[in-house]
């Protein structure tokens, strides 16, 4: 997979704006089939930075249900993947 698709968007709530600001740590939603190498790779070539750590955060979807004629059933909505990304110091992304 190459980078078009691995990154979806740059997460920006309260929780990840402090971990931004603390630790240097960016959260981006990412596809739900990347690994870790692949997420750090994308990183890197997107942003010209370097990766020390990735983390990934599987986030449950919740069960919504899908009615039909013959039975009910019932699929995930909301679910996504989460990645938290450690740069090296003096590396920096531009998220504003």
């Amino acid at each position: 997979m190459e980078n078009f698709g691995t990154l979806k968007e740059i997460l920006l709530t309260e929780k990840s704006n402090a971990l931004l600001s603390d630790k240097q740590q960016y959260v981006f939603i990412v596809d739900q089939k990347t690994n870790k190498g692949q997420i750090a790779r994308a990183v890197e070539k997107t942003f010209n930075v370097k990766v020390v750590r990735v983390n990934i955060i599987n986030c449950c979807g919740r069960p919504k249900r899908v009615r039909s004629k013959s039975s009910r059933r019932y699929t995930l909505v909301g679910k996504k993947k989460k990645a938290i990304v450690v740069l090296k110091d003096g590396y920096k992304i531009d998220v504003a």
